[in-house]
């Protein structure tokens, strides 16, 4: 019988990442939408930007980010599919009700019901996906399942600033949430619970009721020099992208002179086309270079495709032209999101079996509440500190460059963890 379940788990894998990658895209377009919406929303709701960027990053981020922990306790002991669509279903009639929010307070709560249901996601994902896929081609499948993170935000966009555009932001927000709910019963009724450890060699298995304590979690990772680089990089480079994805709408309306259906209807259809290539094309170069010169290249390719890109960057927060800006966001997507895909694969392989999950939600608490909880509001803070010397449009500039200038100080940890990566430590 175990064998059979195994069989079909395999053969069934890549229907499996599939809907795990549909989740996590809902996950992102449920939480990145406000960003197309924040102008009308503040508009309505008379909010600043400090407010704006509390309800993109720390409210959401401090219930997403701590609640990950004791799902993913649960994920390391019980069944993770179920886990997956209940956390599915509750962040899904979240979003719906944000459209109900008649206030700051209102839309905060609504909010952080949307981070309590998220933070359901990706742990038990993760540990999914590494219980399918062998070490030799876990990089390939995590840059995969990142895709929901490029298409989330570009789907978010497209339709919630479509939406809005004809019906207002409050449809926008429906819109978007009440498909979730069905996807959660297709992922219940379809989805198979694998094996632990079943794509690894059997050596490393555990013995079935083998379970380390909570506290050795932590520990284990932070005592793994690569895996604290890991962490180190990947968090600084979600604060920089985090940030700049809540307030890239508001930067293009504000700064670069679009509208709302301009971004939905030009920027975001092209842009997701050059995020997925950027995901789907790290994951392959991640499997390529761990082939050719061992795992620890795939950090070094994480370094080099951020590097190669960060002047792009620059050059994009800087053009005021929008037909000169566009092209460059462009570019610079290609290379800038190859990094989620072999990152997590690298920390899933060097976790612990039976910490797989655990490993992927302290890695998502350092992520979500460094990142998403500070990127956000601290673009707010910085755009509202600067708007009386410089204006509206131009602080808001200022404040996105000021948050690319951190990405050498990514790239630094992505060194050191390929430098321990080669040493084996």
């Amino acid at each position: 019988m175990n064998e059979a379940l195994d069989a079909r788990a395999i053969r069934q894998r890549g229907a499996t990442l599939t809907l795990l990658t549909c989740a996590y895209f809902f996950s992102y377009m449920d939480r990145q939408i406000l960003a197309i919406l924040q102008e009308d929303i503040r508009g309505e709701l008379l909010l600043s930007d400090t407010q704006l960027g509390l309800l993109a990053g720390f409210a959401f981020a401090i219930f997403y980010a701590t609640l990950g922990l004791p799902v993913a306790r649960l994920a390391d002991r019980g069944n993770r599919v179920n886990i997956i669509a209940i956390a599915l279903t509750l962040w899904s009639a979240m979003t719906a009700l944000c459209g109900l929010a008649q206030n700051f307070v209102q839309l905060l709560l609504a909010r952080i019901g949307v981070g309590i249901g998220e933070a359901g996601s990706s742990p038990p994902s993760h540990s999914i996906i590494a219980d399918l896929y062998p070490a030799e081609q876990r990089a390939g499948a995590m840059g995969i399942y990142s895709l929901g993170v490029v298409l989330g935000a570009a789907g978010g966009t497209m339709i919630g600033g479509t939406l809005a555009h004809f019906f207002g932001w409050r449809i926008a927000m429906f819109a978007v949430g009440v498909p979730g709910v069905l996807l959660a019963l297709i992922i219940k009724l379809c989805v198979v619970e694998p094996r632990r450890g079943l794509s690894d060699p059997r050596h490393l298995a555990a013995p079935p009721g083998e379970m380390p304590a909570f506290g050795a979690g932590f520990r284990s990772l932070f005592a793994n020099r690569a895996a604290v680089h890991l962490v180190m990089g990947v968090t600084i480079t979600s604060l920089i992208g985090y940030g700049h994805t809540a307030f890239g709408p508001s930067f293009l309306i504000r700064s670069v002179g679009l509208d709302k259906i301009q971004i939905a209807s030009i920027v975001a259809p092209v842009g997701a086309v050059c995020g997925t290539l950027s995901a789907v094309l790290g994951g392959w170069l991640a499997n390529r270079a761990a082939a050719r010169w061992g795992l620890h290249a795939q950090a070094w390719l994480v370094l080099a495709m951020k590097g190669v890109g960060l002047p792009l960057s620059f050059l994009f927060f800087a053009s005021t032209d929008p037909w000169i800006a566009i092209p460059i966001y462009w570019a610079s997507l290609v290379l800038v999101n190859s990094y989620l895909g072999p990152t997590f694969a690298l920390i899933q392989g060097l976790a612990p079996l039976r910490m797989r999950a655990l490993w992927a939600a302290v890695t998502l608490l350092v992520i979500n509440l460094v990142g998403l909880g500070l990127g956000p509001t601290l673009i707010g803070v910085i755009s509202d500190l600067l708007k009386p010397q410089f204006g509206d449009a131009q602080a808001l500039r200022l404040a996105m460059l000021s948050f690319a200038a951190a990405t050498p100080w990514a790239l630094f940890h992505y060194w050191r963890a390929g430098v321990w990566l080669k040493r084996g430590a």
